[in-house]
């Protein structure tokens, strides 16, 4: 369990296309094991109104993870019904992409920034790429922020030196196959965050 390693936070994913994919039941019992020791991460894609109510109800998640093509007026109903945090993904290639960034900052409670997916990918993340993080470099958000996108314990010192995140999330990068997550990476993944700076890791 990452909550183990010390991770902040620990992400459940609900979206069948990844290899992370969770049931009801499996998500269940994690975040049982989860409970006091991490905040809990709801991820989705394009999620409708009834997947979200079975995964609060079922998981009772402290913050949702919207990762996939949600308009800023889905992301503020999602927030207002649901009455949870909601952290959004803003998939960055250049600095271009983030032109969405103000609607979203001003809907949103946390913004996460990905890198974008080649066209023909099957999943919005979780890919193992990176961005140039220097997009994010004089970045003026006061909203609380993330990086993601092929985050290792090799490169995620250098991630918060140059964007200033307050937090990161990682998954391909410390598991041993896809899908599958090595404790001694996770390990030194938190040590080489921790190491940076105070942040949040998930």
């Amino acid at each position: 369990m990452t909550g183990q390693a010390g991770a902040d936070a620990v992400g459940f994913v609900f979206f069948p296309p990844s290899p992370r994919h969770l049931s009801l039941e499996q998500a269940r019992e994690l975040g049982q094991a989860a409970k006091g020791r991490a905040t809990k991460v709801a991820l989705t894609v394009d999620a409708d109104d009834a997947t979200f109510e079975n995964i609060i109800e079922t998981l009772k998640p402290d913050i949702l993870q919207i990762h996939g093509k949600e308009t800023t007026a889905r992301v503020r109903d999602i927030r207002q019904k649901f009455g949870l945090p909601v952290m959004k993904a803003l998939p960055v290639e250049a600095a271009a992409d983030l032109a969405a960034l103000p609607g979203y900052a001003a809907v949103a409670d946390r913004i996460l920034f990905d890198a974008r997916a080649p066209k023909d990918a099957t999943r919005p993340g979780g890919l193992g790429a990176v961005f140039d993080w220097h997009v994010l470099e004089k970045l003026d958000l006061k909203l609380p922020f993330m990086v993601s996108g092929g985050l290792s314990a090799s490169n995620v010192a250098e991630a918060v030196r140059v964007t200033r995140a307050g937090g990161v999330d990682v998954s391909s990068g410390v598991e041993s196959s896809p899908g599958v997550k090595d404790p001694e990476m996770i390990r030194n993944f938190i040590r080489a965050a921790r190491a940076s700076e105070e942040l949040m890791v998930r």
